[in-house]
């Protein structure tokens, strides 16, 4: 890799993808304002450091991953490398801001594979908290819309082109044993689920992933109150 981050003639997105892999590295942190005294003048330059998310590159924040400051960044993994011809448009398929938000609402802001709200810790990583993004209905379908109906919210654990999995995945017989074990009532609804492909959310958990949107000092006065509220 012979390019240069420096050179103004290359695209944001590449510049920024050249400045993560020479300067920071993968498993490297970095703070936002680094990037942009290294680019100074460039605008959209956190966007354009977003838009490699799609491409597969692991960039964590505090809201990701304990222990990272507010305005620290995490490199977890490099991705695709976007300054390559056959890679510059990988992950770039654009979604207006106003569909993005009208997918969001419609999924009450949680995880339609895993059922994750956002900010919430997942289970099995406790020290990662989920960041929701917008994903396919089908995303091995090329040229898939960039409608409501052909888009759905995911975690970045399930979304197929970000996923960042700690551990080893189930194998579809262990997945199997723990369906079949269910009760006849709990198979129905998740046969339901299947059928439509995603979680139905209950009032409970659309109420909970409103709250974990909110400031963690606003998250706490809720449920200050609402532990008051119950009694």
């Amino acid at each position: 890799m012979d390019l240069n981050w420096q050179d103004d003639n290359l695209g944001t997105r590449v510049r920024v993808a050249l400045w993560l892999t020479k300067e920071v590295g993968e498993g490297g942190t970095f703070r936002k304002q680094q990037l942009r005294d290294a680019m100074p003048g460039v605008e959209q330059i956190d966007r354009r450091m977003r838009d490699l998310r799609p491409a597969g590159w692991e960039i964590l924040t505090y809201r990701d991953r304990a222990g990272l400051e507010p305005d620290e960044l995490l490199l977890n993994k490099i991705g695709l490398p976007v300054w390559r011809p056959e890679h510059r448009a990988a992950g770039l398929r654009v979604i207006p801001a106003r569909v993005r938000q009208q997918v969001l609402e419609r999924d009450s802001h949680r995880c339609v594979r895993c059922g994750v709200l956002a900010g919430e810790p997942y289970a099995d990583d406790p020290a990662t908290t989920a960041r929701l993004t917008i994903g396919h209905v089908s995303p091995h379908k090329y040229g898939s819309a960039a409608t409501a109906s052909d888009l759905v919210t995911e975690c970045a654990r399930c979304n197929e082109t970000v996923k960042h999995f700690t551990g080893a995945r189930l194998t579809k017989e262990q997945v199997w044993d723990r369906v079949v074990d269910l009760s006849n009532r709990d198979k129905v609804k998740v046969l339901s689920w299947l059928e439509k492909g995603r979680r139905e959310a209950s009032p409970a958990e659309i109420a909970a992933s409103l709250v974990f949107q909110l400031p963690a000092v606003e998250r706490d006065e809720i449920r200050d109150r609402l532990a008051d509220a119950v009694g």
